[in-house]
């Protein structure tokens, strides 16, 4: 069975109340749909809020939502993305990762979670001089794993669009790094 095909017959089920169902589209989406808004608001805790705010208006509106067979996680991604936009406009500028104390309690080493947060932190930073479409790829593309032709199914652009708009995400994000570190 095909992944369109199944991922209908998921949507469907989960639009006649189907609480499991529900529970799958979370399971596996949950991840993708956090890293993506982790790397838009730079705060763990945001981040886990407005997934959970994602996933509460996909339960809110799922009745409402036509499966296209184009994959559930563009229309997720659009829920996030909407979610984060909101929130930056209830509370302003994006903030900055705190170190987290539990990430420190549950790594032995200090000084390499220190630079992981950190690490993370910068590519946070460095991911908002990027337009939203270079933004879409890179986490696509990197942080999920995904190949072009994935990427380019969820976003709807053209496989040639996907490598041009990744090619210059990650020069803009090479002159961001660079004028980080060297101002």
């Amino acid at each position: 069975m095909s992944i369109r095909v199944d991922e209908g017959r998921l949507v469907a089920r989960a639009k006649r109340g189907d609480s499991s169902a529900v529970a799958e589209i979370y399971t596996r989406h949950h991840a993708a749909v956090y890293r993506y808004v982790y790397y838009r608001v730079s705060d763990e805790s945001l981040a886990e809020d407005l997934t959970a705010t994602v996933f509460v208006r996909m339960v809110e509106s799922i009745d409402r939502f036509q499966y296209r067979d184009r994959p559930l996680l563009t229309w997720l991604y659009t829920i996030a993305r909407n979610a984060v936009i909101d929130h930056h406009r209830r509370d302003g500028a994006v903030g900055t990762i705190p170190l987290d104390e539990r990430l420190l309690e549950s790594d032995h080493d200090v000084e390499r979670a220190v630079d992981r947060a950190l690490s993370r932190q910068r590519l946070a930073k460095a991911m908002s001089h990027l337009t939203e479409d270079q933004r879409q790829v890179i986490l696509l593309k990197f942080i999920e794993g995904l190949s072009n032709e994935q990427a380019a199914e969820i976003l709807c652009k053209t496989i040639g669009a996907v490598k041009s708009l990744q090619h210059r995400a990650l020069a803009a994000l090479e002159r961001a790094l660079t004028a980080e570190l060297s101002g």
